[in-house]
């Protein structure tokens, strides 16, 4: 039942498993490492956006073309948002990572350009009234303010929205990266605005196969729905950093590892 509260073992799984892969040898083989790579919140938070939008296949072709992007910025993401010109912007037109090209990536910096300087930033773009609220609506919220300068429909299915049922995946891991603590060596914890409390879990199939098997999930589908569901048994072992377990999940699925429970 969705509302059962964890096994003690589940719990204890989950722990060890948090303290075996929340170091920072996990960064080494994950695209969070380009983003941790920028001291800079403003180079961090635009080439963390980037990297998580293009996170899906192979890691290593993620992580490579990741660093492409930030080649393609001089090595300044947040300086290229703010003031590159249109001749600056066609350098992006070559740029291709499966469904994600060029066109796509000069629009992002359009957008990311307009929520700066209309909100405040890409944390502001989430919050109304100051205030986060319930994660699927802040998410949709940033999508519509994101999309609002003139814009080709394609792009659009490149920032997830979860009011048509998406597990809006990678946003979600981004919003991990940008507020989690960054005490163990992961996340990068940038954003205060936004808690850790608030987060909700990235799913994959990683977090949801292991999920499932410990009985943290009954839904089939990987869905928004799902993603509700998971991130509140996990609420149930932290309530304060439920998105912690993330990284144990993925841990356990990636290296399968779980004959010890």
């Amino acid at each position: 039942m969705p509302n059962k509260v964890p096994d003690i073992r589940v719990r204890r799984l989950l722990e060890g498993a948090y303290r075996r892969y929340a170091t920072p040898a996990f960064v080494e083989n994950d695209p969070l490492q380009v983003p941790r790579s920028f001291p800079a919140r403003n180079d961090a938070e635009v080439i963390g956006f980037l990297t998580a939008t293009i996170a899906w296949g192979q890691r290593r072709t993620i992580i490579a073309n990741a660093w492409r992007l930030a080649g393609l910025m001089e090595g300044e993401p947040g300086a290229f948002v703010d003031s590159a010109s249109t001749r600056e912007l066609s350098r992006s037109s070559a740029f291709v990572h499966r469904t994600f090209n060029g066109s796509d990536l000069r629009q992002f910096v359009i957008g990311l350009r307009h929520l700066r300087g209309t909100y405040g930033g890409m944390e502001e773009a989430f919050l109304l009234d100051g205030a986060i609220g319930d994660m699927g609506p802040a998410i949709a919220r940033f999508k519509a303010r994101f999309f609002e300068p003139r814009h080709k429909a394609r792009t659009r299915k490149h920032v997830a929205d979860p009011s048509r049922g998406s597990n809006a995946k990678r946003i979600n891991m981004f919003l991990r990266w940008m507020v989690r603590t960054p005490a163990e060596g992961v996340d990068l914890g940038l954003w205060t605005r936004i808690r850790p409390a608030d987060l909700m879990v990235p799913l994959d199939v990683h977090t949801g196969r292991v999920a499932r098997e410990l009985g943290l999930l009954s839904r089939a589908q990987d869905d928004w729905k799902s993603v509700v569901e998971l991130t509140e048994k996990l609420r149930q072992l932290d309530p304060v950093d439920p998105v912690k377990y993330d990284l144990a999940l993925f841990g356990l699925g990636v290296n399968r590892t779980l004959s010890a429970r």
